[in-house]
């Protein structure tokens, strides 16, 4: 017990004496830096001043040196956006001595008019000759506008630029510009930077500003006339530091696929804006994420991003939740209720509900319900199972997260707009009205992330825009796709609503999006626009959201066309008719271009192959015969020729391209017959696309004194 009690009061005193230690550790510290800090102000020189007096004498002082900007890189490390340097060029007309002034300002001025153009070689002259006798002015910007760094370098050869001990004077005030290399392909997303502060004020550049943005260094500069600071020396001058790279998740082929569909449909339908989304399905990794709205000049440009955004009430998209949510409750077999739409018009608290159907649908199952988007069949769905238990329903909603935001890593998002019985706007009715999509507000990031968790087999995924931060190729930071540990829903209900949402393209509202390719699964949505509290006739959301191929889904995607007004569809089938088919060409090009979702090649050629013709390299049709099984390619030559009959025999010829004569270039492609004939000294020209099936000079002809053929493509 005793040595307990010795033991505290000494172990009180050993951390008193280290807190000592370290105050007057820090002390001293801050005395060598103020030390050092009087030093350089009167001690240290700069050209046989000390600061204080060249500071006084030319109003020197220290000032932050802003940092070059990070940069942007989609998936495969495509610059997207970079900070590229520009320069102001000046003269300090009294540092160069009088001989070498004389001998050169005739020079600089002939220099400088004949690359800025700005004033005459008179003009010129005099203007730096004034600035040199003047007793309050030295240092002269010599063109408004800045520089690239090519000029630069050629400037820098210059009179007064040029390294002399005599002469000197030329200055280059730095300034960085941001660069976007594929705009205006996703520039709401990207983002932009305020050119007086060079800070991100959207997009991404807002969103990561603090990694971006580096850190900036401290310089002496002399403050001239005109408010231009210009650097001098190197004393105490801190350099800055870089900002930070992102690696987005964004791939410039998807976004121009994306937005070359979107800006086709909203110039064909007169629409007031659409928006595009496509994500990878497992990882929550947006590939396109494209905006356009329609400006004064009718020219549709990115100008606001809806997807993350742009709240509406998502029409009958959301049939989607109140199915699944039936389907929880219930445990019910879709094939197997029933509900009696009537003749398509329903009246329903002083609201006339209608289907797209002219005379209505009449009895349905729930599955037809959903694949044939009947307001009236949800609707009636929704009234014999959850009238009485509102808070049921609302339970699952917020089950399917779609009561929070995606949470993605971007300023700007929307929060959902979805009513509960404590809210001010709820009302006896509001269930019905929410089971098809209205009185609620929902951005496209929102209602795509419960698409995609459908599509995961029920597993829901956060949308995500980076992937990695680096600091100079060194990986700071990677952000590891996030997934919830548990699915939203029942597998029994994940299948039932998969199987309906690929009947919505196979027999319902979406089935002129059917591929013969690959299957797609989805759904379409019309809604009529709040506009000034009121839903007006005429004006209409539509959107169609899904994924593919539907068997392995790889890719969620959801489009949206507001208020198109060239459509010619009933206006319930707007969704099909306008947001659908943009949908299934983003999905064709996306399905083409990536190799890992096409259905692999028939092991054999199908016996109803008739007579083709193949020509090309032997070492590709060597490889084209194994592949399909075909005769095996013998010969030694660089080129052969075949052709493939019934059942997939093959007959192979060689082919001589080494001889004088005119070879045979029939079944060619274009680059094999240009890389033969150009190399034989031929001028080619030809017309059509495709293989090669006519040339004006015969295979055979002896070349001497012809030097041009026409190829004929097909």
């Amino acid at each position: 017990m005793k040595s307990d009690i010795e033991s505290g009061p000494n172990n009180k005193k050993a951390l008193i004496n280290r807190a000592r230690f370290v105050g007057w550790l820090l002390f001293g510290l801050a005395i060598l830096v103020f030390g050092k800090l009087i030093r350089v102000q009167y001690y240290d020189t700069f050209k046989g001043k000390t600061w204080a007096e060249y500071s006084v004498k030319n109003d020197l002082k220290l000032d932050t040196i802003p940092a070059r900007r990070g940069n942007i890189y989609s998936s495969d490390n495509s610059l997207l956006a970079t900070s590229l340097p520009y320069y102001y060029v000046g003269l300090d007309t009294k540092v160069a001595d009088s001989t070498y002034f004389a001998n050169n300002v005739e020079l600089l001025a002939n220099l400088l008019a004949r690359n800025f153009g700005e004033n005459t070689v008179e003009g010129y002259r005099n203007k730096i000759m004034r600035y040199r006798i003047s007793k309050t002015k030295r240092y002269l910007r010599l063109k408004v506008k800045e520089i690239s760094h090519l000029e630069r370098e050629k400037i820098k050869k210059w009179p007064f630029f040029a390294k002399d001990k005599k002469g000197g004077g030329g200055k280059f005030e730095t300034i960085y510009k941001r660069y976007k290399p594929y705009s205006p392909m996703a520039d709401r997303t990207i983002g932009g930077t305020d050119p007086k502060t060079g800070r991100g004020y959207i997009g991404i550049e807002a969103s990561f500003e603090k990694k971006l943005e580096g850190k900036a260094g401290i310089a002496w500069v002399e403050m001239v006339e005109g408010g231009l600071k210009i650097p001098v020396g190197d004393a105490l001058n801190v350099q800055p530091e870089t900002g930070k790279d992102i690696y987005t998740t964004l791939d410039m082929n998807f976004q121009d696929r994306a937005e070359t569909a979107l800006r086709r449909k909203l110039t064909e339908t007169d629409a007031d804006y659409g928006c595009v989304i496509v994500m990878e399905v497992a990882t929550g990794e947006i590939r396109a994420m494209a905006n356009l709205t329609k400006r004064e000049d009718g020219k549709y440009q990115e100008v606001f991003n809806y997807a993350i955004a742009g709240s509406n009430d998502p029409g009958s998209t959301f049939k989607l939740p109140t199915m699944m949510a039936l389907l929880e409750e219930t445990k019910m077999n879709p094939d197997h209720i029933t509900v009696n739409t009537g003749d398509g018009s329903y009246r329903f608290r002083g609201t006339t509900i209608n289907d797209s159907k002219r005379g209505g649908y009449g009895t349905l199952t729930a599955t037809q319900v959903f694949e044939n988007s009947s307001n009236i069949g949800i609707l009636l769905l929704m009234q014999r199972y959850f009238f009485s238990k509102p808070d049921t329903y609302l339970k699952y909603l917020k089950q399917f997260h779609l009561t929070e935001p995606t949470g993605i890593a971007m300023k700007g998002e929307t929060p959902p707009h979805i009513k509960d019985r404590k809210s001010r706007q709820w009302s006896n009715y509001s269930l019905f009205w929410m089971s098809h999509g209205y009185e609620m507000g929902m951005t496209p990031l929102q209602t795509l992330a419960l698409y995609n968790a459908v599509a995961n087999d029920g597993y829901w995924v956060r949308p995500m825009l980076v992937r990695e931060i680096r600091s100079a190729e060194k990986l700071e930071d990677k952000i590891e796709p996030y997934v919830e540990d548990k699915p939203i829903c029942s597998p029994e209900t994940i299948r039932k609503v998969k199987s309906m949402m690929e009947g919505v393209v196979e027999n319902g509202t979406a089935k002129n999006i059917k591929s013969g390719l690959y299957r797609i699964a989805g759904k379409t949505g019309t809604a009529q626009k709040l506009v000034n509290g009121v839903y007006t006739p005429g004006k209409y959301y539509t959107s169609f959201a899904g994924y593919f191929p539907a068997d392995k889904p790889k890719y969620s995607c959801i489009v949206i066309i507001d208020t198109p007004k060239g459509a010619k569809a009933n206006y319930m089938l707007y969704a099909g008719s306008v947001a659908a088919p943009v949908f299934k060409e983003v999905a064709d090009r996306i399905y083409a271009y990536d190799v890992s979702i096409q259905k692999p090649v028939k092991d054999s050629v199908p016996e109803e192959t008739k007579n083709v013709r193949l020509a090309g390299r032997t070492a590709d049709l060597k490889l084209l015969s194994d592949e399909l099984n075909l005769a095996p390619v013998t010969s030694e030559n660089e080129y052969v020729a075949g052709s493939i009959i019934k059942k997939g025999k093959a007959t192979w010829r060689s082919r001589n391209i080494d001889s004088r004569e005119v070879p045979d270039l029939a079944g060619l492609t274009m680059r094999d017959a240009l890389f033969i004939l150009e190399n034989k000294g031929y001028r080619v020209t030809f017309k059509g696309s495709g293989k090669v099936v006519e040339q004006s000079l015969p295979p055979g002809a002896n070349k001497t004194g012809l030097k041009s053929i026409l190829l004929t493509l097909q």
